[in-house]
């Protein structure tokens, strides 16, 4: 017999058949049974089969899908990031895509859902449409973000959340397309509240600050019925609040929001039979959102509530850019006095002493400038305060001090002729207590040359009159190295003459108030001087002389000053009548001018 003839299918090929019909079956069946919603899709994305989960999470009998573009059931083409991942899905070209939507029952509701798109098992053609609803999740998370976002003792937004809508507002997008341009700020800070804590305790000042969050509320729903948004009220820690108000229209909308508020504020509040007062300090900052970032606006803000605190509280205050750029420059002034010291940016100009008897240069006072690369030069009461405050004091004045008295030994040695003139350098009490002054002085002197008793050093009369322990013991240590102590300023601090007499100190420098008063009027104009300056002077002059003191006047600009001084035995005189301050250059001219006029027959 022939073997090319077929014979029957061969039991191998029908057991295949029957299982990968079996496999079909049991596909088809938990497809259409799953509890997760789910379709099959074409490559052309259209629906070939949608399961009962699918229908009842969509609200539609699921064999009306068939048929039906599949991205439009589940709204894929609403972003082109989703709809390019999910084509590609489709070609092959990519493995998975995950997204998430908000879906619109045909019931009313909303829900969100997460779909799932892959390719189907074993390479058949088309993709997996899987859509799982998270609503319960989202809900829930929109709980947390919620309670994460506000303050659980005033339900405000809280400092996060706040920071999140002053961000989104500032981004060019939300501010180029509409609205003013402007954004606002009023940034609130209870006066006073620590101390409801301190005496009535903190569920007392929780019960406050609820109060104060629903009078800001109710301000803010006010301030929002004429606008088109209400100012975002938040708690921003402790009793900071802040009135966030986009699109604003102006300083002036601004500044009626904050009176609004301080006056929301004024009546008492009545807490669980506690009646309490309180009052506000508001910082109010407007501006062009353009330009501004978050750190800058809050930064303006709490430097403007700071100068509402200092004006008195109970108040608003505008913020103000000369005022912020005084500020600024001062805490610039004060990072780089340091290293302007080491970079040689500070200089002496001398201002003379002149006798009152005869007009000779006596002495000149040492004045520190600085010559600042970027504010010009500043005299001291721009700086020393500030050198006080951070201890540079020592350094700059040590460098003052070595300064002066190279100068005056220079001076001595270009005009060997004339009487030496002393130097008087002005000393900070800081610098008696952080440094050893005496030894500094001790070593200068040595240094340089000059005689001790061309030195003479300056302090306040509230630093000297105040002195005990180690800052009199120092200046006692300086004057029995020979070196002169002078009070500046006398007469506008402690004035405490009987205390002054057990000082080591060899002259009084009266302040210039005393001297402004020696004007002489026109008498065209019918004016007299006023005789009670003259008394007082005079009786302060006479009582340094019987101790062994000489009088500087300091201020002296009129020739009748300089007559009037002169009459009732002032030592000395300084002020513009004689000369401003000068280069050490100008101080040997005037020497040189000094000796020849001597020289003259």
């Amino acid at each position: 017999m022939s073997g090319t003839s077929e014979g029957p299918t061969p039991a191998a090929d029908l057991d295949r058949s029957a299982v990968t019909d079996s496999h079909h079956t049991t596909y088809h069946r938990v497809f259409a049974t799953a509890p997760l919603a789910m379709a099959v899709v074409a490559p052309e994305g259209l629906v070939t089969s949608a399961n009962a989960a699918l229908g009842e999470l969509l609200g539609a009998d699921p064999d009306t899908f068939v048929g039906r573009v599949a991205a439009d059931l589940v709204d894929l083409a609403s972003d082109a990031r989703s709809w390019h991942a999910y084509r590609e899905v489709l070609r092959g070209r990519q493995a998975r895509l995950r997204c998430t939507r908000r879906l619109k029952h045909p019931g009313g509701h909303s829900l969100w859902v997460q779909v799932t798109v892959a390719p189907l098992a074993d390479g058949e053609p088309g993709v997996l449409l899987s859509v799982a609803d998270i609503s319960s999740r989202r809900e829930l998370q929109a709980q947390l973000r919620h309670l994460q976002m506000h303050d659980p003792v005033t339900r405000l937004p809280n400092r996060t959340l706040f920071f999140e809508r002053l961000s989104a507002a500032l981004e060019a997008e939300s501010y180029e397309q509409s609205g003013t341009g402007r954004i606002g700020l009023c940034y609130l800070d209870l006066d006073g509240f620590k101390a409801v804590n301190d005496t009535l305790g903190h569920r007392v000042g929780d019960r406050l600050l609820a109060a104060v969050a629903e009078r800001l509320t109710r301000v803010a729903d006010e301030a929002g019925y004429a606008r088109a948004a209400t100012p975002l009220v938040a708690r921003l820690g402790g009793d900071e609040f802040a009135l966030l108000v986009e699109d604003s229209t102006g300083t002036e909308q601004l500044a009626d929001l904050a009176e609004s508020a301080l006056k929301a504020l004024e009546q008492p509040f009545d807490l669980a039979g506690q009646r309490l007062s309180l009052t506000a300090s508001i910082g109010v900052v407007e501006r062009h959102a353009a330009g501004t970032t978050a750190t800058g606006l809050m930064q303006a803000a709490d430097t403007t509530l700071y100068w509402a605190k200092a004006d008195g509280k109970g108040r608003w205050t505008l913020f103000d850019p000369e005022r912020n750029a005084h500020r600024m420059t001062r805490q610039a002034l004060s990072s780089t006095l340091r290293p302007a010291i080491e970079r040689g940016e500070f200089a002496l100009e001398y201002q003379p002493l002149v006798a009152m008897e005869d007009g000779r240069l006596n002495g000149v006072e040492a004045l520190i400038r600085w010559h600042h690369p970027q504010f010009g030069t500043l005299t001291p009461n721009r700086f020393i305060g500030l050198a006080e405050e951070d201890g540079s004091i020592v350094q700059l004045g040590r460098w003052a001090l070595v300064t002066a008295c190279r100068q005056a030994r220079r001076w001595q040695l270009d005009h060997p002729g004339e009487p030496p003139i002393f130097v008087s350098v002005n000393v900070a009490v800081r610098q008696v207590w952080d440094s050893d002054l005496v030894a500094d002085v001790a070593e200068t002197l040595a240094e340089t040359g000059l005689a001790p008793h061309l030195l003479q050093l300056e302090l306040t009369e509230s630093a000297v009159m105040g002195s005990a322990g180690r800052p009199l013991q120092a200046l006692q240590a300086l004057s029995d190295m020979g070196v002169h102590i002078a009070i500046d300023d006398f007469g506008t601090g402690y004035s405490n003459l009987a205390y002054l007499s057990r000082l080591p100190v060899s002259a009084l420098k009266l302040d210039g108030s005393f001297v402004r008063g020696f004007q002489y009027e026109e008498a065209a104009k019918g004016g007299v001087p006023n005789p009670a300056d003259e008394v007082i002077v005079e009786a302060m002059i006479q009582l340094a002389h019987r101790l062994g003191l000489t009088v500087t006047a300091e201020c002296v600009e009129t020739a009748a000053q300089a007559t009037r001084l002169r009459r009732i035995g002032c030592d000395t005189g300084q002020g513009w009548l004689y000369s401003r301050p000068v280069p050490p250059d100008r101080i040997s001219e005037l020497l040189g001018d000094q000796a020849c006029a001597v020289g003259k027959p």
